[in-house]
């Protein structure tokens, strides 16, 4: 659709050479005006043949009418004139809805085109940005002569979406300022698109990649759709947390976190959490959690990264900031996590997935040695913890879904039957058990393409559990590689897998993971606050939580939304896991 030559921009070049015009109000072109009276003449024209007792079919031919005016009316031209694209003047359109442009051909003696004009067009909807283009001296901060305007386009590339740029060429100042304004008009008619951002960066996690790819990759097309950010790079972990509980969320149209699964799992709990607070929601009890008020947008810079490709369906920083700027969101569910002892039930924290077992004690023991490079501090925990692999005496409960989805009122009043005395609704499982897996997404990523629990969807509002029972190590490593598949994840005697709503565990034999990881190490990880007894490690979103006894999980339908698109699966290249 566009020259080769034209195809990419420097971004960080263009937001810092543009200078936009003055906005004036330019005369109203007359093709909107004959568009209105049009449509003015029409419905009184209609309004005369239609009876007072109007019949249905009467009705629905006049709503068809109607429905075809407002499509008549949003292909009426708003403004039309001359541009160059390129090397050739082209007759370009601008509707409410599209762009079009026409390559101009030279006419032959008899009044007749040479050759069979050329056309081309792009939906507004896929435009987010508009900027004057001028031509400016080393060392010029302003003004600098006219060469027409700019347009940004979102456009998707395989499962990548990318940034590409259309330039019309024009050297009048009054042409140029009208285009701009309208184009801007339109522009600023998309409701869903965010103005302005709260962003929270993790300078720490994975390479220490996060600020950078901000400023490199995301920054720059902020600033182009004329995004406003207050940035705050976080200190350290629940920094963006007490932030959240804190600011005016109201001086935002979204959330954006730059960072691994810990920090958007904080984020995402925050901005939960908050909205408890402001709804007076008591969270030391079962209750029915309220919506956030603000939705999430998740840049990559992690090591994993599964709830970014969960709602992006790639990895790829650029493609996350277009679905923000697009202003594409998704409505997906999260599970609150709760511990019950003999006070009662209160809640610890809300997350995307859970792990209890295997998956904790790896996560514990990382926690352990977090001065080794973090690109290799979770091979070293994988294989330390797979060399002394253990299970854990166990017993959980739960509560399936019938046909994979359910809504949150029905959810809940399962659990208040439950409480009343209905243990029918519950399955019971008793003992030795390796893995324990909770997610309510589906948790793609570059080692497991069709996600850690493939048969869970963003919008099927419901849990994925798998539970592996004890086996040898050997069967349980094929089971581990087995997720670099795309079929048979699960297809082994000693994993179970089911579709729930709600799960309680109950650890039958008491360990803390200070015991645990002396068995592994001969105590050397005994120290500082790795000492409390009586808990268990549980892994949430790859961040280590300390729980002691019974653990009640819930599912809630559609709490959370997050920008993004609905893809099935990652198409990153398989990787295979280096220390298995």
């Amino acid at each position: 659709m566009f020259e080769a030559s034209r195809k990419s921009t420097n971004l960080t070049s263009w937001s810092d050479s543009q200078e936009e015009l003055h906005e004036t109000q330019p005369v109203s072109p007359p093709a909107r005006g004959n568009c209105v009276k049009k449509n003015k003449k029409q419905r009184k024209k209609a309004s005369i043949s239609v009876p007072q007792l109007c019949n249905d079919e009467a009705i629905s031919a006049h709503r068809a009418q109607s429905h075809k005016e407002k499509i008549t009316c949003e292909d009426e031209p708003i403004v039309r004139g001359i541009f160059k694209i390129g090397k050739k003047s082209h007759d370009v359109v601008l509707t409410a809805t599209r762009l079009t442009w026409t390559r101009i051909q030279p006419e032959t003696p008899t009044g007749g085109s040479m050759l069979k004009a050329q056309g081309d067009f792009v939906d507004m909807k896929d435009v987010f940005a508009v900027k004057v283009k001028r031509r400016r001296s080393a060392g010029q901060q302003g003004g600098g002569t006219l060469l027409g305007l700019v347009l940004f386009i979102c456009r998707r590339k395989g499962a990548k979406l990318k940034d590409h740029v259309v330039h019309l060429n024009n050297l009048s100042e009054d042409h140029c300022e009208v285009w701009f304004k309208q184009l801007k008009d339109i522009l600023n008619g998309f409701q869903s698109r965010p103005k302005s951002l709260k962003v929270f960066v993790n300078p720490v996690c994975h390479r220490k990649e996060a600020h950078k790819i901000y400023l490199d990759q995301v920054c720059p097309l902020f600033k182009l759709a004329d995004i406003q950010t207050d940035v705050t790079i976080t200190e350290g972990r629940g920094h963006a947390l007490s932030i959240l509980l804190q600011c005016s969320l109201g001086d935002y149209d979204g959330v954006v976190c730059v960072g691994g699964d810990g920090s958007v799992a904080e984020v995402a709990h925050g901005l939960l959490l908050r909205a408890q607070m402001d709804a007076g929601r008591d969270t030391d009890s079962i209750f029915m959690p309220v919506q956030a008020a603000l939705p999430l947008g998740v840049i990559p810079a992690g090591s994993t990264d599964v709830v970014a490709c969960s709602a992006h369906g790639v990895r790829h920083p650029v493609t996350a900031a277009m679905h923000i700027i697009m202003g594409y969101r998704r409505s997906v569910p999260m599970c609150s996590i709760s511990s019950v002892g003999s006070v009662g039930v209160r809640l610890l924290r809300f997350s995307f997935s859970a792990m209890f077992g295997f998956g904790g004690h790896t996560q514990a023991l990382a926690d352990t040695h977090r001065w080794i490079p973090p690109s290799q501090r979770q091979d070293f925990a994988l294989i330390k913890t797979l060399a002394n692999l253990k299970p854990e005496d166990c017993e959980f409960s739960f509560i399936t879904c019938s046909g994979g989805a359910s809504g949150q009122s029905e959810a809940e009043e399962e659990i208040h039957l439950e409480e009343c005395g209905e243990e029918t609704l519950w399955q019971t499982r008793r003992g030795l058990y390796l893995n324990i897996s909770i997610m309510s997404i589906p948790c793609l990523c570059s080692v497991a393409p069709r996600g850690l629990a493939p048969f869970t969807r963003l919008n099927n509002n419901s849990m994925a559990l798998i539970a592996t029972a004890n086996t040898s190590r050997s069967e349980f490593i094929k089971h581990l590689k087995r997720y670099n598949s795309t079929s048979h994840q699960f297809n082994s005697p000693f994993v179970e897998t089911h579709v729930v709503r709600a799960l309680r565990l109950r650890p039958c034999s008491p360990r803390s993971r200070a015991g645990h990881a002396s068995q592994h190490e001969g105590g050397e990880s005994r120290r500082g606050s790795m000492t409390r007894e009586g808990t268990h490690p549980w892994n949430l979103d790859g961040e280590l939580l300390e729980v002691s006894g019974e653990v009640l999980i819930r599912v809630h339908p559609q709490i959370l939304t997050l920008f993004g698109a609905d893809l099935e699966e990652s198409e990153e290249p398989l990787i295979t896991c280096s220390c298995i």
